[in-house]
């Protein structure tokens, strides 16, 4: 099994930091994933990984925004 650069590494903890505090906050985004800004057949190592977070519906916005609202105001 090939190993894991670093910077995408990164950006899964990253993402499974996330994905645990939301559910933490009883929000779920199911569409968050890891993009690197090239494709995948690249044969160099990524600089960066990106969090994508997907799309939400209103309701799911709406509790985002009224936990990180909470977060601000603690």
């Amino acid at each position: 099994m090939p190993s894991t650069p670093a910077k995408i590494q990164e950006a899964l903890e990253a993402r499974d930091a996330l994905a645990s505090a939301l559910t933490r906050a009883g929000i779920q985004l199911p569409a968050m994933d890891i993009r690197t800004p090239w494709g995948d057949d690249r044969k160099e190592e990524a600089r960066y990984g990106l969090v994508h977070l997907g799309v939400c519906s209103a309701p799911v916005a709406l509790m985002l925004a009224d936990v990180i609202r909470k977060g601000a105001d603690a």
